[in-house]
């Protein structure tokens, strides 16, 4: 009588290898995809606006929802993949991600263009996450550190790089246009995705005992890594040190450096830097982790480092372009050690739980982020009603204390952190 190979417990993911490495070129360029995305609407948005006939709020409720239903579907894209494996999932999600592109790119109304960034979230949440597990699947636990600081390396350098692209692509066509042309991008990917995205080694927990069954050892899946205390640790640390580059990134790293005297384009090349030096970090400070064997270690250099770059920026008197633009790019390479925690909270669960585990750190990650981006726009506002005066020094100051704040909690946290590099590796 056949057996259900659902049944069978996984073997030993094969590592390296041709076919490895396209499946993995492929769940990366997804990732770029989704970035590139994103990136994309913050460049758009003031068309889609005019367009469509929208409120300043509205525009900024439409990022707001793709925030809430990223984060909360965040949490169960890891779950699912260690259940379901890769080729049941992301061909999934890539499918999603370019129905919402679609939906986004011809709405015409605003109820329309929420529905295109939920459906946008909901395909989004395992694009980072599924190409590190893809990393740990097709590659072996061993490299999944080093494979997965790889792909933060292409998302840092499509973050450095995508505006420029797209505002280019811009002064060509309009933004609908250009949104319909990325949405046939994204069925290309999705039938590369559905012929070769796959595990390994077939995965145990599909959906063969019923719908229910299935979500509850889901859930049961995600408690279990969530009562870890170190997963918990090592997603703090990690939301510290990453919440503070993404709101210098995302927002305010310009402002700063022209508080101090430098042009709009000084500006955006010393932000542009945060990447790059996020981009060459991911692909050594992964790698000297496992060459060193210790995950501890590269999180406290980095951190410390982090936060006296970040001083440096803020209190150094008579800062000059050339010492702003190392220490931005200082600061984006300390960074680095944020993808550590991925790897330190993977050490402490079970291989089939790293999808579940990669989730937890990287939505954590995001919500960190998102009020990491919002808190010194608060503290300006409180700033000018205490007097302190405009788009100087002392206020952009005043405003990064919560990054400071950060900066120096995640330091404190990661030298209490427990050194997990498994004996086995």
């Amino acid at each position: 009588m056949a057996t259900n190979t659902d049944e069978q417990p996984p073997a030993a993911p094969q590592t390296g290898g041709a076919m490895a490495w396209w499946v993995w070129i492929l769940a990366v360029t997804f990732v770029v995809y989704l970035f590139s995305f994103q990136t994309g609407y913050s460049i758009v948005n003031p068309s889609v606006q005019a367009d469509v006939g929208l409120t300043v709020s509205q525009v900024a409720t439409i990022a707001a929802v793709y925030t809430w239903a990223f984060a909360i579907s965040q949490f169960f894209g890891g779950a699912l993949l260690d259940r379901l494996g890769s080729r049941k999932v992301l061909p999934i999600s890539i499918a999603l991600v370019t129905i919402g592109v679609f939906v986004f790119a011809n709405a015409q109304t605003y109820p329309m263009l929420l529905l295109s960034q939920v459906i946008l979230a909901v395909g989004s949440c395992t694009g980072f996450v599924g190409a590190g597990y893809i990393g740990g699947q097709w590659f072996g636990m061993a490299k999944f550190s080093f494979m997965f600081g790889l792909v933060q390396v292409v998302a840092a350098l499509t973050s450095a790089f995508s505006v420029n692209i797209i505002e280019a692509a811009l002064g060509g066509t309009d933004w609908r246009s250009l949104f319909n042309i990325y949405g046939v991008i994204g069925i290309g990917l999705l039938l590369l995705g559905a012929i070769y995205i796959r595990n390994p080694q077939p995965v145990s927990g599909g959906m063969d005992k019923g719908i229910g069954e299935f979500f509850s050892s889901v859930i049961k899946s995600m408690i279990a890594v969530a009562s870890i205390g170190h997963v918990w640790m090592a997603s703090i640390v990690g939301a510290l040190l990453f919440g503070a580059l993404l709101s210098l990134g995302v927002v305010w790293m310009p402002k700063l450096l022209m508080v101090h005297g430098f042009s709009a384009g000084q500006a955006s090349f010393g932000t542009s830097l945060l990447w790059l030096g996020l981009a060459a970090g991911s692909a050594i400070v992964p790698w000297l982790s496992d060459k060193m064997q210790v995950r501890k270690r590269p999180i406290v250099i980095g951190s410390v480092v982090q936060l006296a770059a970040m001083a440096g920026l803020l209190y150094l008197p008579g800062l000059n372009v050339g010492a702003a633009a190392a220490l931005c790019f200082v600061f984006g390479f300390a960074n680095a050690a944020h993808m550590l925690t991925f790897s330190t909270a993977a050490d402490v669960v079970q291989p089939s739980q790293i999808g579940t585990s990669a989730a937890i750190v990287n939505g954590i990650m995001f919500i960190a982020g998102g009020i990491m981006i919002s808190r010194p726009g608060v503290r300006i506002g409180w700033g000018l009603e205490e007097g302190i005066e405009p788009k100087s020094l002392e206020l952009a100051q005043y405003a990064s204390m919560p990054l400071m704040g950060a900066l120096v909690l995640a330091a404190l946290l990661s030298f209490v952190m427990k050194e997990t590099y498994p004996k086995s590796h």
